[in-house]
């Protein structure tokens, strides 16, 4: 079997970082690369990496994903979102390569009750959303062999992420007041990892161009997460209360139900996720600070 060459983009995320770790045990060749490496808002940069490079597989983990100040930075939001990924899918078809594109839960509104399937209809609440949406465009519209995997609340050991905060915030203050109405699924970077480097190494992707859903198995808020995430951690002298999104103004609306149907993943690839406690206590182990 020929030796694949994969390139990561973006590999200094929660995401890439994962990846990049789990590249090292890979007889194929894997390729981190960040900002600093490529910069996939240079057009001829991007194809010069092509021509030089020649990759078999591209994993685009590089994203704008600030979504309140993607408000007011729209411009920089759709460079990195959709012109940047246009560019990737354009030289993903000239070569013949494929791209693996990492999108998200707010190309949906957060309308209704029952978990989002592929083919349900986009509706994004704000910048953020809208420029993941036309990200997605891009790449089906450039004819590119294409895996576009929609996640959702995702967090690690690595970066910045909303278990990290409320790791923080429940050891440093008696009180504290999380959103109950916002409803989805905790996704662990490192779940993510292991499921693409698997579709990658063992060529699943291979004739299922398309979008996937992936997240971690179950449902929850984002209180329940806070509350989950202080117990295992033992800061529960922290007293977590329910809240409305109401009392935590911003500039765009977040999804009040964004659950991801995950169905297709996994009669495609037959991978399935880890439960989504389960996961939150692999992470806080390797932080060190599950109790």
């Amino acid at each position: 079997m020929s030796v694949k060459k994969i390139v990561i983009t973006g590999a200094h995320g929660q995401l890439g970082t994962h990846l990049d770790m789990l590249s090292k045990n890979s007889a194929n060749k894997w390729l981190a690369t960040d900002v600093a490496e490529l910069d996939l808002t240079d057009k001829e940069a991007v194809s010069r990496f092509f021509d030089t490079e020649k990759p078999d597989i591209i994993v685009n983990c590089a994203a704008y994903t600030n979504v309140d100040k993607a408000e007011d930075d729209a411009k920089c939001a759709e460079l990195i979102n959709k012109t940047a990924v246009s560019y990737l899918a354009e030289e993903c078809a000239k070569s013949g390569a494929t791209l693996i594109h990492v999108s998200t839960d707010y190309v949906f509104g957060g309308d209704g009750n029952t978990p989002k399937s592929e083919s349900d209809a986009t509706s994004p609440l704000g910048v953020y959303g809208r420029t993941k949406l036309d990200g997605e465009k891009a790449v089906e519209a450039s004819g590119c062999h294409h895996i576009i995997i929609r996640t959702a609340w995702l967090y690690s050991a690595f970066g910045n992420n909303f278990v990290k905060t409320m790791l923080r915030l429940t050891s440093e203050k008696e009180r504290l007041n999380v959103v109950f109405d916002q409803t989805g699924s905790p996704t662990y970077a490192g779940d993510l990892a292991d499921a693409i480097f698997e579709i990658v190494e063992k060529s699943l992707y291979e004739g299922h161009d398309g979008i996937y859903h992936y997240t971690n198995e179950g449902v929850c808020t984002w209180y329940d997460l806070a509350r989950e995430t202080a117990t295992l951690a033992g800061n529960d002298k922290c007293v977590i209360s329910p809240c409305r999104s109401s009392e935590f103004p911003s500039k765009v609306e977040r999804p009040h139900y964004s659950v991801l149907d995950k169905r297709k993943f996994k009669e495609t690839f037959g991978i399935i996720p880890p439960y989504w406690r389960d996961s939150l206590k692999k992470c806080l182990a390797e932080l060190g600070v599950l109790k």
